[in-house]
């Protein structure tokens, strides 16, 4: 008699549509908390409308898309997953806002070998929460299961943002010339970049999960919590800002620290000179530095050392523009100036 084959089904295979169900019911309040009136449809559909209006008359779209690399491995390391979704958003926001642009819509992706419902509902939170804080609106996503792609507990990230700027506003480093002062925002931490160094730093050090090590006291605060600080999102501030004075140029500073991402920023033929006396590195950094035996020239290209976002203004409203910072709430300092490029090198970081 021929043997009777075993039914298989989505589930078998290790694809729970159900528990997909739970997440979408569970996130859509979370969800509707980030609409902004320029959405068409709520969450559920084969794409997301949104409604850009008559606000601009010259609109240009700015998009980005980014990940938050191995800090995902941390988070998970340690069991937390209610931040990291803050800084898939802030990654993107942020690299859009550098060329003036309101972040009007984020997409997210997510991706895990079986899925857990508490976890998904976990991330998606904090991502809505990020979107709340650069108040753009989070129209969809995708939530994948794909048994067999990743070791149990593990999952993935990538997020997409689109934003719009008025032609007329656009900053694309154009004005900046030389003399103009570059001014340093804080950051909260590391970010979400360099976290392939720290886990390497971390791993030497002897600290897991299981021996205490990540409640060691830096500047004040636990390890673990200063290593998965969210990244600060800088867009509804340094938007306010751009509604009263003009900036020359911005750089988000990611992958690549301080040493790579201004000059990006800055026309041929003019360097920037930074002095890292101005501001002092926060405790986290030193820790990094000294636990890692890490060269300073490498934590300057690796990190970026409690600057998050840079600002390039004209020298002589360097005093206004940090004024105007405070009263926004964030922390700065002039931290160099643009000059005249010297030979090859355009980066001098006394």
């Amino acid at each position: 008699m021929p043997v009777e084959l075993e039914s298989l089904s989505y589930r078998a295979a290790g694809v729970d549509i159900d528990a997909g169900n739970e997440v979408v019911e569970r996130i859509k309040p979370l969800v509707r908390r980030t609409f902004r009136p320029e959405v068409m449809a709520g969450l559920g559909g084969f794409g997301a409308l949104f409604e850009l209006g008559g606000r601009y008359r010259e609109p240009v779209l700015v998009s980005g898309t980014d990940g938050v690399g191995t800090k995902l491995k941390l988070a998970q390391m340690l069991g937390r997953h209610d931040t990291i979704g803050i800084d898939l958003v802030g990654m993107c926001v942020n690299d859009v806002l550098v060329q003036g642009a309101e972040p009007l819509f984020f997409l997210d992706y997510f991706a895990t070998g079986k899925l857990d419902v508490d976890t998904t509902v976990s991330v998606v939170g904090g991502i809505a929460k990020g979107c709340e804080l650069a108040g753009c609106a989070l129209v969809g996503g995708e939530t994948a299961e794909m048994p067999d792609m990743y070791p149990p507990g593990e999952y993935d990230l990538a997020g997409f943002t689109v934003g719009v700027v008025e032609k007329s506003a656009l900053v694309d480093g154009s004005q900046i010339q030389a003399g103009d002062a570059i001014i340093g925002i804080a950051s909260s931490g590391a970010h979400s970049n360099g976290y392939s160094l720290i886990r390497r730093i971390v791993a030497r050090a002897g600290i897991t999960p299981d021996n205490g090590g990540f409640d060691l006291d830096v500047g004040g605060v636990r390890l673990g919590d200063a290593l998965l600080a969210p990244t600060t999102i800088y867009v509804k501030p340094i938007l306010a800002l751009l509604r009263q004075q003009t900036l020359h140029g911005m750089a988000h500073i990611t992958g690549g620290g301080l040493k790579e991402n201004i000059i990006r920023v800055v026309p041929d033929g003019l360097g920037i000179a930074l002095d890292s006396a101005t501001w002092k590195f926060p405790p986290l950094f030193d820790w990094l530095q000294r636990e890692g035996n890490v060269a300073r020239d490498e934590m300057l290209r690796t990190f970026n050392c409690g600057i998050g976002f840079t600002l390039i203004v004209q020298r002589d409203q360097a005093g206004m523009t940090l004024d105007a910072l405070e009263a926004l709430g964030l922390t700065a300092w002039t931290i160099g100036a643009v000059e005249a490029q010297q030979g090859d090198e355009r980066v001098h970081i006394a």
